[in-house]
């Protein structure tokens, strides 16, 4: 017996784009002939409408699903998960070690990627400017980056416990493991001590939600530019760093309340007092610099 493998479910791409085509070409008949609905639900995009779907699509590339259509609607942009700074001081309160309060103040202040900060070496920390150069994620450029003066001195409480344990040179890692042997630390390691960390807390906050509060820390400061955020954060686009510009709910909320509480105190201000009989209040308002 031959045939193609079974792929599981028997719905495959391929079985979803033809299942769609069919379903589109019979409302497009009913539309005609005026027995059906004169809104087809399975619409093309209107700069389609001349050929078949996915046209210019390069059959080498992974299936790419339409996104136009009644049921079909583009998924809504999720924002960016912060910590609040009620839970980051507990997270901080609960590291363990020197080497842990300077990872975590490090990428707090930065906004850096995990991994980026993990591959430092010696010759990128340069305590005297308050930089620190990682190498980018994406374009693999080396950047300096300003960090906080905090993270500087857990950095150098952390190099004074591990001094004659690990091996010297500006070209050594700067971050080791904290157990015999003693090895370079990895992303796994630093993302396993965030667990730990969190676990004890019971909280479920990652190593990318340090980078994402950094972000949203960056953007409130009134005295920073979004172009100098999108900088830190080493985004290409400034569209990726405008996500970060959408408040949380608690920041509405709490905005809000407080908007009724000054309308509710403006309320019972009570009306300024009427002049005693013989006082020209236009005349008042001059003498005292009142608007009439």
């Amino acid at each position: 017996m031959t045939g193609k493998p079974s792929t599981g479910s028997g719905y495959t791409p391929a079985t979803v784009v033809h299942s769609e085509t069919v379903l589109r070409r019979f409302y497009d008949v009913h539309r005609d002939a005026g027995t059906g609905p004169l809104l087809n639900p399975f619409p093309l995009d209107l700069s389609r409408r001349s050929g078949r779907a996915h046209t210019h699509h390069n059959p080498m590339d992974g299936w790419r699903p339409e996104q136009v259509g009644r049921y079909r609607p583009s998924l809504p942009r999720r924002i960016p998960r912060s910590i609040p700074e009620a839970w980051f001081n507990k997270l901080f309160a609960a590291l363990p070690s020197n080497r842990d309060r300077a990872l975590v103040a490090f990428w707090i202040s930065t906004g850096v990627r995990a991994s980026e900060l993990i591959g430092m070496r010696q010759r990128d920390v340069d305590p005297g400017q308050q930089l620190i150069s990682v190498v980018r994620k994406g374009s693999r450029a080396v950047q300096q980056v300003p960090a906080s003066a905090d993270a500087f001195v857990w950095l150098r409480l952390y190099q004074q416990e591990v001094q004659g344990q690990i091996a010297r040179g500006r070209t050594q890692p700067v971050w080791w493991t904290r157990r015999d042997p003693i090895r370079p630390l990895t992303y796994h390691g630093a993302h396993r001590m965030f667990e730990r960390v969190n676990a004890s807390l019971g909280a479920d906050w990652t190593l990318h939600d340090l980078r994402h509060s950094a972000a949203a820390r960056m953007v409130r400061d009134p005295k920073l530019t979004l172009s100098d955020v999108q900088w830190v954060l080493g985004h290409a686009h400034l569209s990726a760093t405008e996500v970060y510009l959408t408040p949380h709910k608690d920041e509405v909320v709490a905005s809000v309340l407080a908007h009724h509480a000054r309308q509710a105190r403006e309320d019972i201000q009570p009306a300024p007092p009427l002049p005693a009989p013989g006082y020209d209040p236009a005349s008042l308002d001059v003498l005292f610099g009142r608007s009439s």
